[in-house]
């Protein structure tokens, strides 16, 4: 782990090959950082160190993934999480991961309160607004929700696997073909390598919710994989192809730049 101060100066804070430091967010009187350590045998626990590198001390333990802490603003030291638990079988061997659910850690009663969950969902990347909403990206988890039952969606899949094999089967014959004439037979050689297929829409939904009323959640926008608040309480997030700012009375957002990958956002 690194630093750099304004000069462009580096230095080394720790290393070690015992876990990996993820996830870092420095408090806003600039005293410590809290931080995800993520474990040799699967597990994360949340850390604090000093903003020198000294003084890491794991604050949260268990078989479980904690991750992604936040400072929340207001009185007190208070931190929201992301959390799953980790399942063990008869052996004691772990099994299956719960969904992850919001977490808050006040850090001054060592308190732990559950701020949102859903076994059908894992709710992530948990941000305090000013007023105290919790926002955070709910996604659907394909581990715990029960398996949809319905005929006409397992002969859509039928129907998908068959004109797979269909096509590859063209495209060897092609190869074969093209090899020894010199021209395919159906010209499905010269296509881009990979079976056809549907574009799976990202079921990511950015996620509002009143500190006054938190089963009243509302989404605000889909697809996201990333967000932060600016300093004026605008909302920046990120759909993976572009950032968008979104005002902090909720209105319209607005399209602020265009890319490919942009899986994080953070503001400065």
């Amino acid at each position: 782990m690194l630093s750099r101060d304004a000069s462009g100066i580096e230095k080394r804070l720790f290393h070690t090959a015992d876990f990996r430091i993820r996830h870092l967010d420095a408090h806003p009187d600039g005293e410590e950082i809290a931080a995800s350590v993520f474990l040799r045998n699967g597990m994360a626990n949340l850390a604090l160190l000093k903003t020198d590198g000294s003084d890491l001390t794991e604050i949260t333990d268990g078989d479980s993934v904690d991750e992604a802490p936040r400072w929340a603003p207001g009185p007190g030291r208070r931190l929201v999480f992301q959390s799953s638990g980790m399942g063990r079988d008869a052996t004691g061997r772990f099994a299956r991961q719960s969904a992850a659910a919001i977490q808050q850690l006040d850090l001054d009663t060592g308190e732990i309160t559950c701020l949102a969950e859903d076994e059908g969902f894992d709710f992530l990347s948990p941000r305090i607004a000013a007023d105290g909403s919790l926002f955070f990206i709910r996604r659907p988890n394909l581990v715990n929700a029960p398996p949809p039952v319905s005929p006409w969606l397992s002969l859509q899949r039928a129907v998908l696997v068959l004109s797979r094999i269909l096509w590859v089967i063209g495209w060897l014959i092609d190869v074969v073909v093209e090899h020894k004439t010199g021209s395919p037979l159906f010209g499905m050689s010269t296509r881009p390598a990979g079976p056809p297929g549907r574009k799976v829409p990202d079921a990511s939904v950015l996620m509002r919710q009143p500190a006054a009323d938190p089963a009243t959640a509302t989404a605000l926008a889909q697809g996201v994989r990333s967000f932060d608040f600016a300093n004026d309480g605008s909302l920046i997030y990120s759909d993976g192809l572009a950032v968008y700012r979104m005002p902090a009375n909720g209105g319209n957002s607005a399209k602020i730049l265009a890319g490919e990958n942009i899986d994080c956002i953070a503001t400065l």
